[in-house]
């Protein structure tokens, strides 16, 4: 899926398929997440426990308390791929 703005932002189904799994008030996070990520690009400080990762172009932040959201940007830095929406538990950044 692709949402076009001042930021190109996309996922994959498999992230699709997650996010519709979360639970409502996540669910509608996730989707603020994504306009704020087209609006204003990968770095989303006032989002809660953001960071980037060390040593990569990827970032995350916490939906809430047990849900996160992690996204990469690319080398060009007009483009960004949400990789995983889900547990904290199962999050890739472990």
């Amino acid at each position: 899926m692709y949402i076009m703005g001042v930021f190109k932002v996309s996922f994959k189904k498999k992230v699709e398929k997650a996010v519709c799994k979360l639970p409502k008030q996540e669910n509608i996070r996730f989707y603020k997440l994504v306009e704020d990520l087209r609006l204003k690009g990968a770095v989303l400080p006032e989002w809660p426990n953001y960071s980037k990762l060390k040593g990569s172009n990827s970032h995350h932040c916490h939906l809430s308390h047990k849900w996160v959201a992690c996204w990469v940007e690319t080398e060009q830095g007009i483009e960004i791929e949400v990789t995983y929406a889900g547990s904290r538990e199962s999050a890739p950044y472990a």
